[in-house]
């Protein structure tokens, strides 16, 4: 979404995306698969085969505070104390006297934000790094949290249970200096948290304590008026922007003195940055990147460089180099770590909850928005996708002299103690809050707010939209490069070409990059001779053209498919007296190609072809695989149907889950054990002279379980190799979901998950169930 602005948002943890996309190498076996639209009549698969290819060492405490607080003298490390008795008293007070509660970002008062400060500095978010870093050890890439589900509606009962109402209040922000902006009346909700104190009866372990839910404001912007909704004109994005800056990757803790790396048998003690270093690979020791040459190479190049003088001149082979002792150390302490208490555990996740709470939110013209990586990511050995070339290459520690702060005029983001920042912006033209270089492949990276922010919303709407609108124009484009087939010029036949594969096979346009800098992976601009293979005949079927080649994320993209007569003698001509390494648009590049689609319809890329024919294959599908009169569970088992046919269209594959075959049997089991259940009350009934009112309703729901277990198995086998989520998140608009979750009365929360519905609640609030994209 960022990609309009030449923005690049900052993953979790991490590497960076494909270039493909905005940045190179997050994790490894990112699914995606391939195939055509159902929608498209002009091309049939006749094989779709899917397969996958398989930092320094200067300390930098977390990130700044606002400018004249009572804490700024205080030593960096001992701002997140846990002061939470004393806030919830001074919290308590203030509601007595009928205030409003205290904000979490930062005021002109001193009192206030050092109040809140304390707050909400004693615990902190658990945060879900990337798998394609090794950071600072098993404490600074945490697993991914199982994500909560949310709180039933209050169900009416006759036990002395009451309802309690959480109040929410609009935080409203002011700017250190200067005149405030006067903003227009929006609409907003406020949403109440309802809690049931459980009941006096039963035992107390079986009591379930319900936590509080964080008070929530929702902006519906979507509803505001267009001006200030929707039709932005990419100018402006903010009025005012507050937050409190980044936290950067605690300092490398060094090894304990036991504890040796050894060089050609030899103990030998490491200076303290060429120690870090040394970490990052030992903690990868059981891993295949360390058995490849290239990642190999990267590594100790980069290694070298951290060394002393006297280090580098006794290092000079890596394959004497023994860090099994090492590694030993880090799998003990991620065993200590999974093996704490509960208590343990929970202190840890409070700590990082209250981090959360002061940097992980900030002010967007007065309202309260999540951001969605706060944390600078960590250093380590980058990995990339695929064979990429710089795998191995050490990602240095971000430092506060390399980002650059976006916030309002007038507001003071302090550094962390003895550092400064690059440099402030006050640039409300840019979405990112943060920035800076990585320093493997020079890409910038960014801080954003939350997909679930109006901003992120504001964008997926306009996105939705603009493929929307594409729909009216669909049908004159294809008339034009069909005709544009036969053109005097090669540029516009290649021009033509190009354009029917984007529109016809979902193919993402493709751009040209320097193979020694990032993995060899293509698009259709990019596309070379050696990539494609021409059949005049092949099963029974004419003018066949084979495609072959790494798209991106480096997932192999395979397709055998019938074109149009025209379209084979064209790709027969553009290959002429070309090597295979040659392209094969050689006068056509993604810009150019861009730049066309612009004058046949403002705002029209190839990216929009993309979201477009995912969308109407979606649409078409599900009225298609619908039956109204289907249970639940067979109608979410059609609109997986549906689903995956846009992802195959996508080319979104993924490796069949290690996990497959042993979830198959549990299932299996499962089956085999409420086939045998429902066969002996089934027996059981036979034989009763009488018909029980209680076994005659358990008979009917062992009879809906054991369907709904059968469609459970069918669906889990089917998409396997599938990745459904790429394309309901990023190509597919979400009020047609909304619209057939509504039409055919399937809870929206067998589509979305909570997050999703977050990122999504424009759409929920939007799409009647007559919704047609």
């Amino acid at each position: 979404m960022a990609e309009a602005n030449g923005e690049t948002p900052l993953l979790n943890g991490g590497d960076l995306m494909d270039s493909n996309s905005s940045q190179e190498g997050s994790s490894i076996g990112t699914g995606t698969e391939n195939g055509l639209s159902n929608s498209s009549s002009e091309a049939a698969v006749i094989n779709n085969e899917h397969q996958q290819n398989g930092g320094n060492n200067v300390p930098a405490p977390k990130g700044g505070q606002s400018e004249g607080t009572d804490l700024d003298n205080v030593p960096w490390g001992e701002r997140i104390r846990d002061t939470t008795g004393k806030r919830k008293e001074e919290t308590s007070n203030e509601k007595k006297k009928g205030k409003k509660a205290e904000e979490v970002m930062p005021k002109n008062s001193k009192e206030s934000t050092s109040k809140s400060r304390k707050k909400n500095e004693s615990s902190g978010e658990e945060e879900d790094f990337d798998d394609d870093s090794y950071g600072e050890g098993e404490e600074y890439q945490p697993k991914k949290k199982k994500q909560k589900s949310e709180p039933s509606p209050a169900k009416k009962s006759d036990s002395k249970k009451s309802t309690k109402t959480t109040k929410v209040t609009k935080v409203e922000v002011k700017e250190e200096s200067g005149a405030g902006v006067e903003h227009k009346k929006r609409k907003t909700t406020k949403v109440e948290v309802k809690e049931e104190p459980s009941s006096s009866q039963g035992s107390p372990s079986k009591k379930r304590v319900k936590k509080q839910e964080e008070e929530e404001e929702v902006w519906r912007w979507w509803e505001e008026d267009e001006s200030n909704a929707g039709a932005s004109d990419g100018s402006i994005k903010w009025q005012t922007l507050v937050h409190k800056g980044p936290v950067f990757a605690p300092a490398y803790v060094p090894l304990p003195k036991h504890i040796k790396f050894k060089y050609d048998g030899k103990d030998m003690d490491l200076s303290l940055p060429a120690e870090e270093v040394a970490s990052f690979y030992a903690k990868m020791l059981d891993h295949d990147y360390t058995s490849k040459p290239v990642f190999n190479q990267n590594f100790f190049k980069d290694w070298v460089k951290m060394m002393t003088k006297a280090e580098r001149a006794e290092i000079k082979d890596l394959a004497k180099c023994d860090f099994r002792q090492m590694h030993a150390f880090y799998v003990s302490e991620s065993e200590k770590r999974k093996a704490r208490s509960k208590e343990e555990k929970k202190a840890e996740k409070e700590e990082k909850e209250g981090e959360a709470k002061v940097y992980g939110f900030a002010m967007l013209d007065g309202y309260k928005q999540k951001i969605g990586n706060f944390r600078i990511e960590p250093p380590g050995l980058f990995r990339g996708r695929g064979d990429h070339p710089k795998m191995g290459s050490l990602k240095k520690r971000v430092q506060p002299e390399e980002v650059v702060i976006n916030c309002s005029r007038g507001l003071k983001i302090m550094p962390p103690e003895g550092h400064k920042w690059k440099e402030i912006r006050h640039d409300n033209t840019v979405t990112w809050l943060c920035s800076w270089t990585e320093n493997v492949l020079g890409s910038n990276k960014y801080i954003m707010l939350n997909p679930s922010s109006k901003l992120k919303g504001q964008k997926d709407w306009e996105k939705f939209e603009k493929a929307r609108k594409l729909k009216g124009h669909v049908g004159q484009i294809r008339q034009q490069y069909l005709a544009d087939f036969k053109s005097k010029e090669m540029r516009i036949r290649q021009r033509a070409v190009a354009l029917y594969f984007i529109d016809k096979l979902a193919l993402r346009a493709g751009n040209e990059k320097d193979t020694d800098e990032a993995a060899d992976t293509v698009g259709c601009c990019s596309l070379r001779c050696e990539h494609i293979k021409l059949h005049d005949d092949m099963d029974d079927l004419k003018h066949v053209v084979e495609f072959d080649f790494l798209g991106k994320d480096s997932i192999r993209y395979y397709n055998r498919v019938p074109v149009e007569k025209q379209v084979f003698k064209n790709l027969k001509l553009f290959m002429e007296e070309k090597d295979p390494g040659d392209d094969l648009f050689d006068r056509l590049d993604t810009s150019s190609l861009n730049q066309y689609l612009k004058e046949l319809m403002d705002g029209l890329t190839a990216k929009v072809f993309r979201t477009y024919n995912a969308s109407i294959t979606l649409q078409e599908q599900l009225d298609k695989l619908t039956n109204p009169s289907d249970s639940v569970h067979e109608k979410m088992l059609s609109y997986n149907r549906a689903n995956r046919q846009v992802a195959i269209l996508c080319n979104h594959q993924r490796a069949v889950p290690k996990t497959h075959e042993k979830s198959m049997e549990n299932l299996e089991n499962k089956i085999k054990e409420k086939k045998q259940e429902y066969k002996e009350l089934k027996d059981q009934l036979k034989k009763s002279k009488s018909v029980d009112e209680k076994m005659a309703k358990k008979y009917e729901r062992l009879k809906e379980q054991i369907a709904k277990l059968n469609t459970q198995r069918t669906d889990k086998d089917e998409n396997k190799q599938i990745a459904l989520g790429t394309s309901k998140l990023n190509y597919l608009d979400p009020r047609i979901s909304v619209a057939w979750c509504k039409k055919n009365d399937v809870p929206v929360e067998k589509i979305f998950s909570k997050t999703q519905r977050d990122k999504f609640r424009w759409a929920l609030d939007m799409a009647k169930e007559d919704f047609i994209f």
